[in-house]
């Protein structure tokens, strides 16, 4: 046993995070941090002493857990901005490819990392680069077009992976590829297509020797070594191309130093941005940069605010493209539409300075995608004190006060839990899967711009929302509801609960307002206001039935039980005849056209009706409790369903 275990066990009982905080300074693996729990029993420590290490180990592991994150996210940044680097300064392109495909092994944590291009004359397609490989029947391989995973994705222009090749259909299978690939001893394979333009000129791969699941943003981190390889080769053409030229020109020495001198501004933009980004610049920094290097005014723009046709035909093309007197880059990463930077006024623009906008355009992208992973951590984090607040899993006021108080955020001031959900159905289950993302990255946002919290729960979204002097839970429902449609372009409900208050103390009440807001919900979808928000203040007598532990059951049976009960004995139709009876404004003639059934029938209904209920059941005040019993009765219907 070391030391500095017996230290940490030998401690009181209120220093429980101490050993952890040591283990986290040093960086020690995961298994470390059971030491000082076992060293704890181990000694026979008290249970309270043994349960704070638990809890303490699990709050250092998830620091850990996080820190690790921002550790691999700032070298995978690194990695990208060296290799832009590397190519605003390419001298050559096999050392910036091999670089690129060592790179990507490494931050992907891969056996094997390769990448093929296209040889248009002989029809086929060969390994130009390859890192980790150790058979030399896999590095000689030539592939014939369309043969492979790599045939795959040269063919659809689009990332695929397999977990099993050898058990993949998906692709055309052949004895060379086979023999090499099996030499090798791969199992798991990554590849993306390296493109110009919209034409594929190779591919880049990753793999494993054994089982394993390629996570989006891996691919999406492939993707974009990906393009940083294809921008090396399309860089490396151009100069072939520019040397071609002086051979056969007599105008060649002319050319050249008028080329050299925008390639060597080219040059000095791009080291200008990698080390601005690396600074921690911003999208708008990037922009002024390049409005400095090319004399012109340059901005950053959102897809939405950009000509759609421009936009669409850079993001296909992979270059900028004229738009009356400006030049328009798309900023895409992964198939993702970011936006654009628009060069304005400048309808002349040399090749490559168009290109430098597109570079531009492309370190643009790795800074919204960095800005964003690390929002999205954010994100998690409140969404996970939320949960727990909703699951009432930890009670414990001080830590619950710490965690909310790393997110500026203040359990000790009056809330509002809004219970949000979309009303427009999604064609298919990708399309509601996306929706709801939306709905979650927009609902996080405005609960961090708000100093408050949010999670994705039960379909829809949760947000915990401090309520200021003055205001109500009926506005700010509203408002979230506008601010929530406004930002994912649809339609969004939000149920509100009353005010709560010091939730660290009785977390428990989180979960109650919870509940309260989204039967608020159900109400406003079940009379009609969707995209609206409200509270249960605003339903009257029926608000007094959604909130908090009102016995709604209770109502629905005294009013309309025995018929509930008849329907449910006999298979009758009693309850929806009354729904259109009403419906038709009390109408048997109606009622028949809209039950599609004879008017004998309906008056028969109606009849047993009576008999259940009593002779009074038409009259005002009982009409009134019996419509509302129903659409309470549909309510908790659906909140069961």
């Amino acid at each position: 046993m070391s030391r500095d275990h017996v230290q940490s066990a030998e401690r009181p009982a209120g220093s429980a995070e101490a050993p952890f905080l040591e283990l986290l300074a040093r960086g020690a693996s995961a298994d470390a941090y059971e030491q000082p729990v076992l060293v704890a029993r181990a000694e026979g420590r008290p249970a309270e002493r043994i349960a704070a290490l638990e809890q303490a180990k699990l709050v250092a592991l998830r620091v850990r857990s996080e820190l690790e994150g921002r550790r691999r996210r700032e070298a995978e940044l690194s990695a990208l901005f060296e290799t832009a680097h590397d190519l605003a300064g390419l001298r050559d392109l096999d050392a910036v490819l091999q670089a690129i495909v060592q790179r990507a092994r490494s931050l992907l944590g891969t056996d094997v990392a390769y990448l093929s291009l296209n040889d248009p004359a002989r029809g086929d397609t060969y390994m130009r680069v390859t890192e980790g490989s150790v058979a030399a029947r896999f590095q000689q391989l030539r592939l014939g077009m369309g043969e492979g995973l790599g045939g795959l994705v040269a063919q659809t222009a689009r990332p695929y992976v397999t977990d099993d090749y050898f058990q993949d259909e998906r692709f055309q299978h052949t004895r060379a590829i086979d023999n090499g690939v099996r030499d090798e001893g791969l199992v798991a394979i990554l590849g993306v297509p390296l493109m110009l333009g919209h034409h594929v000129i190779g591919v880049l791969f990753a793999a494993d020797r054994r089982a394993r699941v390629f996570e989006r943003e891996q691919i999406a981190l492939l993707g974009s070594f990906a393009a940083l390889a294809a921008a090396a080769i399309d860089t490396a053409n151009l100069l072939t191309e520019t040397r071609s030229a002086l051979a056969g020109l007599e105008r060649a020495n002319e050319i050249i130093r008028d080329r050299s001198g925008v390639i060597e501004r080219a040059s000095d933009v791009h080291d200008r941005l990698a080390e601005l980004v690396l600074r921690g610049g911003g999208v708008h920094d990037v922009a002024a940069a390049v409005a400095e290097v090319l004399d012109g005014k340059v901005e950053f723009t959102d897809a939405a605010a950009t000509p759609t046709e421009a936009l669409e035909t850079s993001r296909a093309e992979g270059h900028a493209v004229r738009h009356r007197d400006d030049w328009i880059a798309a900023v895409a990463a992964g198939g993702e539409l970011l936006g654009a930077l628009v060069l304005h006024g400048h309808p002349g623009l040399d090749p490559v300075d168009q290109r430098t906008l597109e570079r531009a355009a492309m370190v643009t992208s790795l800074l919204l995608l960095a800005r964003r992973s690390a929002a999205e951590a954010e994100q998690r984090v409140r969404g996970e004190l939320l949960d727990d607040l909703l699951d009432a899993r930890d009670r414990d006021p001080r830590l619950l006060r710490e965690r909310a108080s790393r997110l500026h955020a203040d359990l000790d001031a009056t809330h509002v839990v809004l219970a949000a959900r979309l009303d427009a159905a999604a064609a298919d289950a990708d399309q509601e899967a996306d929706a709801r993302r939306r709905l979650w990255s927009a609902a996080s946002h405005l609960a961090a711009t708000r100093h408050g919290l949010a999670a994705a729960r039960d379909g829809g979204t949760v947000l915990l929302l401090p309520l200021k002097p003055g205001d109500t839970a009926t506005a700010l429902a509203r408002r979230t509801a506008r601010h929530l449609g406004t930002a994912v372009h649809e339609a969004v409900t939000v149920g509100a609960s009353g005010p709560v208050e010091n939730l660290a103390a009785h977390p428990d009440t989180v979960a109650a307002a919870y509940e309260e807001g989204r039967r608020c919900l159900d109400a406003l979808g079940l009379l009609g206001r969707s995209g609206d928000g409200a509270a249960a203040e605003d339903f009257g007598f029926l608000g007094l039935l959604l909130a908090g532990d009102r016995d709604i059951t209770g109502f629905v049976d005294r009013t309309i039980g025995q018929v509930v009960t008849y329907d449910e004995r006999r298979g009758t139709d009693l309850l929806r005849t009354l729904d259109e009876y009403f419906a038709c404004g009390m109408s048997p003639a109606r009622t028949k056209d809209a039950l599609h059934v004879h008017v004998n029938t309906v008056a028969q209904r109606l009849e047993r009706v009576g008999r259940l209920l009593g002779d009074d059941w038409q009259s005002p005040a009982r009409t009134l409790e019996i419509q509302l019993a129903l659409r309470l009765h549909r309510l908790s219907a659906r909140a069961q369903h």
